[in-house]
């Protein structure tokens, strides 16, 4: 291990402590003094992030910007209103059905240090100063960011401006660092200090760090958003009622950003006859290419996309029109049927990161439920339909087993920061699909329950105390 690499670990090891202690009156403080110095900074970071992801400052960077900054505010509000301790008291019972029972005491603690793989896609949302970090901060952890190679320079821009916001704000020396390079950040994952890891990115490289996670000698949690096609089910009176409505959507969904979303709609099924395929191959032929972050993306993106075209199972592709800029590819929509999918999942349903959709047909519930459960696990499913459809009785149960967020009449592209939302699902959208990567949920994934049995007041954590604990307390089982 490299000289840097070691004093970042031995920093965050030794400001675990006097991190968690800060209590959610201060690390809400440090959150909120982070946000406004990146607010502060936003004439200087967002030209550097233009220049390093070719995405353009207004709307998109500007937006993500101030994104960023409502997260990490945010995040301080959700641990300054206290349910996150999830503390729970049992006072003593000696009349307890299951023999006396002793006054038991629980509530959440940190897990250490935080190392967070950063991603290419959102410079500022879920990169340095994104949800992972701040959720990490949140919950009174160290964070140890391991910077994207597709934008070095931001991240060591935004590196100093959150450590110079933290230092200033009071937190300790070690609370917060950035460490680069594809072997610097498995050393780190390896490293005994590290207590947890959060990752957004490729199925490939998520899944192996999950294993080197799970490997350790001592495993750690590995929080991976790895990849989603995010299916789309129209019903046949959605497709007959608003035709127009659903392709201008789909379209725009499919290609917002250069498709270079994780909830980008990938999969639609569409009804056999409703003739939605080719309205969609007509107005996708007609979106400009938007170049997409780096160029060996826009590659990977190309290769899949003619790999979709030559598939047996494809019968119809279209692109739109080519610049000429190899880094602005054309946006592609490839039609195939319900039967085909199923009989292939691996090659038609994975995951095409880019300006592109696989339109599905389907005849029958039969055949569609069959290919929708070909289709791994996903970040969010899409209906566009009416209440009194009769698909709808077996297929939102059959799309909640598939998905952690469900879509009704919308487009799965926008993520919300709330109090109820899901970013997360069953494998290959997560590593770990009972937590969630937005959200208030989020902070949850860096703590862990303690229970104490017997401890005197004055011993307690005081969220656990019986005067004024000032959070929530689910007490003998009344909240």
């Amino acid at each position: 291990m490299h000289d840097e690499l070691e004093t970042v670990l031995a920093g965050a090891a030794a400001a675990a402590a006097p991190v968690a202690a800060a209590g959610t009156t201060g690390r809400r403080a440090w959150l909120c003094a982070v946000a406004d110095a990146l607010e502060d900074a936003s004439g200087e970071l967002l030209p550097l992030a233009h220049a390093e992801t070719h995405l353009p400052e207004h709307p998109r960077l500007a937006g993500e910007l101030v994104r960023t900054a409502f997260q990490l505010r945010f995040l301080g509000d959700v641990i300054a209103e206290g349910s996150v301790h999830d503390a729970v008291v049992d006072t003593a019972d000696p009349d307890w059905p299951m023999g006396p029972r002793p006054d038991l005491r629980r509530h959440q603690v940190p897990l250490g240090p935080v190392l967070v793989f950063a991603a290419g896609n959102f410079p500022f949302a879920f990169s340095v100063a994104g949800g992972d970090t701040a959720a990490a901060l949140a919950a009174g952890c160290p964070v140890v960011v391991k910077a994207h190679p597709g934008h070095p320079e931001l991240s060591r821009r935004t590196a100093a401006i959150v450590r110079d916001a933290l230092r200033a704000a009071g937190a300790p020396d070690g609370a917060f660092a950035l460490v680069e390079g594809i072997e610097t950040g498995v050393d780190a994952l390896r490293d005994p200090r590290i207590g947890a890891a959060a990752f957004t990115g490729s199925v490939h490289g998520g899944r192996a760090l999950h294993d080197i996670a799970a490997a350790r000698p001592v495993p750690i949690p590995f929080f991976g958003e790895l990849g989603s096609v995010n299916p789309v089910v129209v019903t046949p009176s959605a497709a007959a009622g608003r035709p127009a409505e659903i392709v201008s959507g789909l379209v725009g969904s499919a290609t917002l950003g250069a498709g270079q979303f994780c909830t980008q709609p990938g999969v639609v099924f569409v009804p056999a006859g409703s003739g939605l395929e080719g309205r969609v191959q007509e107005a996708i032929a007609a979106v400009e290419p938007q170049p997409m972050l780096t160029a060996a993306g826009a590659q990977a993106f190309a290769q899949r996309r003619a790999a979709l075209a030559a598939h047996p199972g494809v019968h119809s592709s279209i692109e739109a029109r080519d610049t000429g800029d190899g880094l602005a590819p054309r946006p592609s929509a490839h039609v195939t049927t319900a039967a085909a999918l199923a009989a292939d999942p691996d090659a038609l349903g994975a995951e095409c990161f880019g300006p592109s959709t696989l339109l599905v047909t389907w005849s029958g519930t039969g055949e569609l439920h069959a290919a929708l459960r070909a289709l791994g696990g996903a970040l969010t499913a899409t209906v566009h339909g009416n209440p009194g459809d009769p698909e709808l009785p077996e297929l939102l149960p059959l799309l909640a087993g598939l998905a952690g967020r469900l879509v009704w009449n919308g487009w799965p592209t926008g993520v919300t920061v709330g109090w109820a939302q899901q970013h997360g699902g069953p494998y290959p959208a997560t590593t770990a699909p009972s937590t969630t990567s937005v959200g208030a949920g989020a902070v949850s994934r860096f703590l862990r329950p303690v229970a104490w049995q017997g401890f005197p007041q004055e011993l307690l954590p005081p969220e656990l105390r019986d005067d004024d604990p000032g959070v929530p307390q689910r007490r003998d089982g009344v909240r």
